[in-house]
C-alpha cells in the first residue's frame, strides 16, 4: 500500500475502489472482479477492501447502486430540462431509459452476476418502487387518474420498458424504435378526464361531491 493511499478519506477511497471496480468489469467482466483483484488493482490491502464492501455480491450491489444514482440523476436532470408537456416528458423518461440500457452495459453483467442474490432481490424492488414514485410525481400533473390508478399504469410502463429494452439488447429494434415504442404506452396511459371518470374517481376540478339540482 502506498503512502498516498492513507491520506483518503474513507469516503474518497470508497469512490476510488468503486472506480477500479468498473474499469476491471468493463476490461475483463464481472467474473474476474473479486475482492482479491480490487485490492490489486487498487493498490491497496484486503483488509481495507473488505472494510467497505465485506463480501463479492456486497462489491457488486454497491456499483449496481452507483450505476442506478448516475442513471437516476441524468434522467432527472433531463426531465427538469423538458417542456412540461405530456409527450415531452415521456419522451424523456424513455430517452433515459434506453440510454441506460444502452451506454451502461455493465448494469446487465452485475445484474446478471448477482442473479438468486436475496439482497440483490429487494434492491431491484427497492429501485422499481422509487423510479415508479418519480415516474408518477411527473405525469400527475398532466393525468386525469387518480395517483394511485396512475401509479399502477407506470409500473406496466416499465414493465414493458424492461421487454422492450430485451428486444433491444436483442438487435430487434433500434434505440429511436424502442424510445418511440415506450413514449406512447406512457402517453397512452396517463389518462384523461374521462378516463378517471370511468375509474370511478372525481374528473379534475370536481370536489367529488354528488351533484344536487
Amino acid at each position: 500500500m502506498t503512502a498516498a493511499s492513507t491520506r483518503l478519506s474513507k469516503r474518497a477511497r470508497r469512490e476510488q475502489l468503486l472506480d477500479t471496480a468498473m474499469t476491471i468489469v468493463r476490461a475483463q467482466g464481472t467474473d474476474s472482479l473479486t475482492l482479491l483483484t480490487l485490492a490489486e488493482a487498487a493498490g491497496v490491502s484486503r483488509p481495507i477492501v473488505y472494510d467497505h464492501f465485506g463480501t463479492r455480491p456486497g462489491l457488486l450491489l454497491a456499483l449496481y447502486r452507483r450505476l442506478d444514482e448516475r442513471h437516476r440523476t441524468a434522467s432527472e436532470q433531463a426531465l427538469r430540462e423538458a417542456a412540461p408537456v405530456p409527450g415531452e416528458i415521456a419522451r424523456v423518461m424513455s430517452t433515459a431509459y434506453f440510454t441506460c440500457a444502452t451506454d451502461m452495459p455493465e448494469w446487465n453483467a452485475i445484474s446478471a452476476a448477482l442473479r438468486g442474490n436475496p439482497e440483490m432481490e429487494a434492491v431491484e424492488r427497492e429501485m422499481l418502487g422509487s423510479h415508479t414514485d418519480w415516474m408518477t410525481a411527473a405525469l400527475l400533473p398532466h393525468s386525469g387518474l387518480a395517483p394511485e390508478a396512475l401509479r399502477l399504469r407506470c409500473v406496466g410502463a416499465l414493465g414493458a420498458a424492461e421487454t422492450i429494452a430485451a428486444e433491444l439488447n436483442r438487435g430487434r429494434a433500434t434505440v429511436a424504435e424502442a424510445v418511440t415504442a415506450l413514449t406512447d404506452l406512457i402517453v397512452g396511459s396517463i389518462g384523461t378526464g374521462a378516463d378517471r371518470s370511468a375509474d370511478g374517481a372525481s374528473p379534475p376540478h370536481s370536489t367529488g361531491k354528488p351533484r344536487q339540482d
